[in-house]
């Protein structure tokens, strides 16, 4: 059995101090495919060097909504030809923060609207997949994905925030990343919609450092927790756990091409 998460932080601050011990521990149990989205444009160096440092680990360069005012097409591209560079993102739209002024409000979301549609032309230039982030933005981004031609190059929902509008996306090449979130006892609209979304569209990931599933919640997310997300998936889907592992396992590889020769 192999197991690839498909969306975690490693170059998070939080792993400093030991990240040889989490990845061994990750190994350990199945988990030898790691990647590394890009957030914050600063870590993008550190996080190809840890893509380098252990095996099967890949990264992928991107700003994600939080971060637009740093966007820098250049800095990004500077990264893009790189082997171990296989995707573009996390970018997305997210509303979850926004201002109460109206005015405000509109300017910041056309603002990561524009940086958005930026990311996804990269990553039709490019030839690499999107990794993308939705957060209280469903109209606009399933809107801007298909009116971008997002399918051509298509690309992970990274954390599917359950809403059945986006489950059109399956049809346009996209994947959906679940993680954590659905072990949650407050899950409900993800564990009613976990049966609609296509077996063969379903990848998994953890977001380590953060949301960390059951029972665990509250403390620091790791790879090896995808073991969890995966037994709560088989459980919801009734299936057996390394049947669900083996589906989630071949629908990263069809995702991540790089993955193809995986060895562990």
């Amino acid at each position: 059995m192999k197991i690839i998460d498909t969306h975690c932080h490693l170059d998070d601050k939080s792993f400093d101090q030991d990240l040889d011990k989490v990845i061994k521990r990750a190994n350990e149990n199945s988990v030898i495919g790691f990647v590394i989205p890009g957030a914050d444009p600063k870590d993008l160096q550190k996080a190809k060097e840890i893509s380098y440092k252990y095996e099967n680990t890949y990264f992928a360069i991107g700003v994600h909504p939080y971060h637009i005012e740093d966007y820098d097409e250049e800095h990004l591209l500077s990264f893009a030809n790189d082997p171990k560079c296989i995707a573009i993102g996390e970018c997305g739209l997210d509303y979850y923060r926004l201002p109460k002024d109206k005015d405000e409000k509109e300017k910041i979301k056309k603002a990561q609207k524009d940086i958005f549609i930026k990311q996804i032309n990269l990553a039709k230039k490019l030839k690499k997949p999107l990794i993308v982030h939705i957060r209280e933005a469903t109209h606009d981004s399933k809107e801007i994905l298909i009116k971008e031609n997002a399918k051509e190059v298509g690309g992970v929902l990274h954390c599917f925030n359950a809403s059945e509008d986006l489950l059109e996306l399956a049809k346009h090449n996209f994947y959906f990343g679940i993680g954590g979130v659905v072990t949650f006892k407050n899950a409900r609209k993800l564990v009613e919609i976990l049966p609609k979304i296509p077996l063969d569209r379903i990848v998994v990931e953890t977001d380590s450092p953060y949301l960390t599933p059951h029972p665990f919640r509250g403390k620091r997310n790791e790879p090896f927790y995808t073991t969890l997300v995966l037994r709560k998936i088989a459980e919801l889907l009734n299936k057996n756990y390394e049947e669900i592992a083996d589906i989630c396992f071949k629908n990263s590889v069809r995702l991540f091409k790089e993955f193809q020769n995986i060895k562990g």
